[in-house]
């Protein structure tokens, strides 16, 4: 089944809905999935079609899914007040993701919270000036980030930290969960690198780093003031359920959401992906209904059936609550359905027949 820990079924709406406004973006991140561009593109969905967009959000239904407004940078659309304005009105959940550039001031933050967003997203990659610039491609970055953190927590807005594990910036990593507990965010999201854009050119920790990686951000959460998830790395509920168990007799189970199972990625053309890393699409917003594609599409309906799994995912213990990334699957082998090559239990299983499909 697609039940999930929001109470939610997974199989019917996802938990969150991201929309790429735009891929315009004054920053040159050295992990961008969308290669980011200066300029905006001619073809991105128009402001209308974008209210059609939300229309089919909202068309999920109750508890419907929260809407994240990301890019490139959001802040390169002039439109995008109108649009939050829309969506909120609509009832949806927004969140939004701007890049941090001299263009998300005071005033933007002030209206994002007259507008009604419940949170912005902000990326720190580094715990110092010299390591975040050096990851984010631009000097004066860091800076930046800890200045708009506390604008917008004095605008009355709720703050996320987004942080990008590669092998170069893992050593990092408690120092930076400490400068988030200092900025007093509500959450920490980690997200373990998938190869594609410019991310191909970086270094991912080897699979049996990221089980250590995942028991020290399982334990740093214990007490803190926000929350911990992951992104493309869903082991990391089995990690922190083994966890669990070895300390304190009894299971756990953390919120994660996986590839077209709880979370759902419109592109700027409208195009609908399981994930904003796995390139493979399920239909265009423009020709059918977004819940629709998601429901019923068959790459989606394949990504939720575990059945489909091959090799060490498809005959692993785990994998109805894990799954792997189908995304990192997909940008090593091009088979979505292929193991997780980021996961410690590949080498392990990887000899074991996988089940008829």
């Amino acid at each position: 089944m697609g039940g999930s820990p929001h109470g939610r079924n997974y199989d019917e709406t996802p938990l969150i809905a991201t929309w790429e406004v735009t891929q315009a973006c004054d920053l040159e991140c050295d992990h961008c999935r969308a290669e980011a561009q200066p300029d905006r593109d001619p073809d991105e969905l128009t402001t209308e079609e974008g209210k059609q967009l939300i229309d089919q959000i909202a068309g999920f239904g109750h508890p419907s899914p929260v809407f994240v407004i990301s890019g490139g940078d959001p802040l390169k659309r002039p439109d995008l007040f109108e649009l939050i304005d829309y969506a909120t009105d609509q009832g949806l959940p927004t969140a939004v993701t701007p890049a941090p550039t001299p263009l998300l001031d005071q005033e933007v933050l002030d209206t994002f919270a007259d507008l009604g967003v419940k949170r912005i997203a902000l990326s720190l990659d580094g715990a110092t000036p010299e390591a975040h610039d050096e990851f984010r491609g631009e000097e004066g970055s860091f800076d930046l980030i800890m200045k708009r953190a506390r604008m917008a927590k004095e605008a009355g807005l709720g703050i996320q930290i987004n942080t990008t594990v590669t092998a170069n910036t893992v050593e990092d990593l408690p120092e930076i969960a400490d400068l988030v507990e200092e900025m007093g965010a509500a959450m920490w999201e980690v997200f373990f690198l998938v190869p594609i854009g410019r991310g191909e050119e970086l270094a991912q920790l080897e699979p049996e780093e990221t089980v250590e990686v995942m028991e020290w951000l399982y334990e740093r959460q214990k007490g803190a003031p926000f929350r911990t998830i992951t992104v493309e790395a869903p082991h990391y509920r089995v990690v922190a359920d083994n966890l669990e168990r070895e300390t304190s007799g009894q299971g756990v189970t953390v919120g994660s959401t996986r590839a077209g199972k709880g979370f759902v990625f419109v592109s700027y053309e409208g195009d609908v992906y399981p994930s904003g890393f796995m390139p493979t699409k399920g239909g265009n917003v423009m020709e059918e209904s977004l819940v629709d594609i998601y429901r019923d599409s068959d790459l989606f309906r394949m990504l939720r059936d575990s059945d489909t799994l091959t090799g060490s995912c498809g005959v692993c213990e785990h994998r109805e609550i894990c799954g792997g990334s189908r995304s990192r699957a997909y940008a090593v082998t091009e088979n979505p359905m292929a193991s997780d090559p980021l996961c410690p239990y590949v080498d392990e299983l990887v000899s074991e027949p996988a089940p008829e499909v």
